[in-house]
């Protein structure tokens, strides 16, 4: 029987799912933060030239964004595909093997901490009612109506990272020359904190310590990045 909980707390299937994506979409726009920060940044180092850093910024956006939708289709495909095999490979031992399985289930519910009686009673009624469902949930964790979608999340994915990106895309783009590099610096350090702050909290870790860990990694990328363009502007020109 399902848990009613208190009002307004969260439950039902694909809670956790919802949460891997929410977190998935802010690493996404810290990936898109980032990225694009540093590209502007050590472009902005070797020139003022408004044309070339809008050049390079879309470039590392559109780039990063197909980068990022490829590699969550090919991951997530391969998940979808290995819990699809072990959907399939449990319905043929049910089949095969009923009497075998049920035994399984019912020393799975002891293992929860269930006496013989109970945990053999609880396990012939979810077989009577849904043997397949009742295996995937206690034995592999797996919902086979809540798959995980490779579409969702290419999309997801691409559209986290394109947001994260025009952050520091505008904000180099935007002010005088002169503010480019400084503006960006703090918008992009702010964001980092917000995103810091976000993904802490969706995972219950310490504020604080997420927070410094992505502002300094943030602004040492910023500033290698400048100082690297700087250096190679200079000698260039």
């Amino acid at each position: 029987m399902a848990s009613q909980g208190h009002p307004g707390e969260p439950h039902g299937a694909g809670l956790g799912q919802r949460l891997n994506w929410l977190r998935a979409g802010v690493l996404g726009a810290n990936d898109g933060i980032v990225s694009v920060a540093a590209l502007v940044v050590g472009v902005a180092g070797a020139t003022t030239d408004t044309p070339a850093l809008f050049l390079a910024g879309i470039a590392g956006l559109v780039g990063g964004a197909i980068s990022m939708a490829l590699g969550e289709y090919v991951s997530v495909s391969s998940q979808r595909d290995s819990e699809r095999a072990l959907i399939a490979k449990e319905s043929r031992e049910l089949r095969d093997m009923p009497d075998e399985e049920l035994d399984e289930l019912t020393q799975l519910y002891r293992d929860r901490g269930l006496s013989e009686a109970t945990a053999r009673r609880v396990a012939e009624e979810l077989t009577a009612h849904d043997a397949l469902a009742a295996h995937l949930e206690v034995e592999l964790h797996i919902d086979q109506h809540d798959l995980v979608n490779p579409w969702h999340a290419a999309i997801s994915s691409a559209i986290a990272f394109t947001a994260g990106a025009l952050l520091p895309l505008l904000a180099i783009l935007l002010p005088p020359p002169e503010w480019r590099v400084p503006v960006t610096f703090v918008a992009v350090l702010v964001a980092l904190a917000v995103t810091g702050s976000i993904s802490a909290r969706l995972g219950g870790a310490p504020r604080g310590r997420a927070i410094l860990r992505l502002v300094v990694g943030g602004a040492l990328a910023l500033g290698v990045t400048w100082l690297i363009g700087t250096l190679l502007g200079t000698t260039v020109v």
